[in-house]
């Protein structure tokens, strides 16, 4: 073999071999609780799901510590997952709290965390008004400075027009 495809080949294995150890270290905890959105403001909506229960699995959901209380989580129309809504109170202050659901099969307790903030992330903010550049568009409906404008335009249309006919016609310029 040629020197070039040893290193090839030695480093493909031993990249394939690093990814088969990390692998199941990497994978993470896919039964854990899903909260939707994970940022909400005081008084929004949130929607968790899990799919530590099982297949047709319940769960009691706890959403005491941002203020909410008590939830269930119902059987999902995805495939072995539950689901279940809660209100953020609108009492509610700027934090990070935990939300906890224990299946009711098994007892199992899973977590996920909501960040309750006082500015919305998902409405983006429209700018209003005019842009301050300077002269241009930017200095509003005017109509003075618009029939100046129009003038002065038409004064050089009207000048580029004689000269270029003078021209044509041979005339000096």
């Amino acid at each position: 073999m040629r020197p070039t495809t040893r290193l090839l080949t030695g480093s493909a294995l031993a990249v394939a071999a690093a990814g088969l150890v990390c692998a199941p270290a990497y994978a993470g905890d896919t039964d854990g609780l899903e909260v939707f959105p994970s940022s909400v403001v005081p008084g929004g909506q949130v929607t968790v799901n899990t799919a530590a229960c099982g297949d047709g699995g319940t769960a009691a959901g706890d959403a005491s510590a941002v203020g909410a209380g008590a939830f269930t989580l119902a059987p999902s129309t995805h495939e072995g997952d539950a689901i279940g809504q809660f209100r953020v109170p609108p009492s509610a202050q700027p934090g990070t709290y935990e939300i906890v659901a224990t299946c009711a099969q098994g007892g199992r307790r899973v977590t996920g965390d909501l960040v309750v903030t006082l500015t919305s992330q998902r409405q983006p903010v429209h700018p209003r008004g005019s842009v301050k550049t300077g002269v241009g568009g930017a200095l509003g409906p005017d109509p003075v400075q618009t029939a100046a404008g129009v003038a002065a335009l038409a004064v050089a249309a009207a000048g580029g027009t004689w000269l270029l006919h003078r021209r044509a016609r041979g005339d000096g310029i």
